[in-house]
C-alpha cells in the first residue's frame, strides 16, 4: 500500500507518535519530484483536536529536518484522516468493521480491481467484504489502497 519512501518516513515517525499517544495512520507523498508534497494523516483516541494538530506538527517536522527525506524543497503537511479514513493495516480493517469501505486492488481480484462494500473484518491474511450480500476475501498484500466511505446523516 506505501511506496518503500512512504514506508521507511511511516516507521521513522511511529515511535515519536507513540511517545505522543498518537497513530500515524498513514503517509503520502504526492506531487512533483522536484517539489513534492509529505501528508503525515494522524489520528489518537477521541480524534484529533487542533492543539493535537499543533503539536503533531512541531515533532513531525522536527522529525523531517532530522531526516531530511527530500534533497531540496518540500512541503509538510499534518492533519487528520478526515472522514473519508484510509484504512492501512490489518487492525485498521478489524476497527471499522461495520463500515463502508472501497478497497482498490494493485491486480484484479474476481476480474476486478475496484471494490465497494461493508468491511466484516480481517482474517487469513484478507480484507473480508460485503458487497451486495456476498462475502469477499480480498489479499491483503494486493491492495493497493483502502479507506472508509462516509456516510452523513443531516437528520430529517
Amino acid at each position: 500500500m506505501l511506496t518503500a519512501k512512504e514506508r521507511k518516513l511511516l516507521e521513522a515517525l511511529e515511535p515519536e507518535a507513540a511517545k505522543h499517544d498518537t497513530e500515524i495512520v498513514s503517509v503520502e507523498i504526492v506531487g512533483s519530484k522536484k517539489a513534492p508534497t509529505i501528508r503525515v494523516y494522524i489520528d489518537c483516541e477521541g480524534g484529533i483536536s487542533f492543539d493535537e494538530l499543533a503539536l503533531a506538527q512541531e515533532w513531525v517536522n522536527l522529525l523531517m529536518d532530522d531526516i531530511d527525506p527530500f534533497p531540496g524543497a518540500y512541503t509538510l503537511e499534518v492533519s487528520s484522516p478526515g472522514i473519508d479514513r484510509p484504512l492501512r493495516t490489518p487492525e485498521h480493517f478489524e476497527r471499522f468493521v461495520g463500515e463502508k469501505a472501497r478497497v482498490v486492488m494493485a491486480k484484479p481480484h474476481e476480474g476486478r480491481a475496484k471494490w465497494t462494500g461493508i468491511l466484516k473484518g480481517y482474517s487469513d491474511d484478507a480484507v473480508l467484504l460485503d458487497v451486495d450480500g456476498d462475502q469477499v476475501s480480498l489479499p491483503y498484500e494486493d491492495i493497493k489502497k483502502a479507506n472508509v466511505i462516509a456516510t452523513i446523516d443531516f437528520g430529517s
